[in-house]
């Protein structure tokens, strides 16, 4: 693979640049896990088994570390109680809930079109 320069310093963030961070956030807010984290906890707060359970199939290990890229990014906020047993919770922050505006735009636009997709599918 070719090694690229990195941006230049002060230069605009540019996504088709292979080094640009913006890569990596775009990553995160569009991989499987993380379009529909951001799609369960808009509006609402979590705990890790309800978002869990939110999102049917995802294992612990893959959540975990879905949630840490999207916490990392600005986009959840990730709340400890100092309880016994230990109470997480987690929602959206307000970039974070800009972003779950554009994925469940997204989001509704593959489940409008749907038919038609799967009809090209065939």
């Amino acid at each position: 693979m070719k090694d690229f320069p990195a941006p230049p310093p002060g230069s605009c963030p540019d996504v088709l640049h292979p080094r640009c961070p913006s890569r990596q956030v775009l990553q995160h807010l569009t991989s499987r896990w993380g379009a529909l984290v951001l799609v369960a906890l808009a509006g609402r707060t979590l705990r890790f088994s309800d978002l869990r359970r939110a999102l049917g199939d995802v294992s612990d290990r893959m959540l975990a570390q879905t949630l840490q890229g999207l916490e990392a990014d600005g986009m959840v906020r990730r709340v400890a109680h100092d309880v016994v047993p230990p109470h997480v919770d987690y929602s959206l922050t307000e970039i974070g809930q800009e972003a779950a505006v554009l994925v469940r735009g997204l989001a509704d636009w593959v489940e409008r079109r749907l038919p038609d997709i799967l009809g090209c599918q065939r």
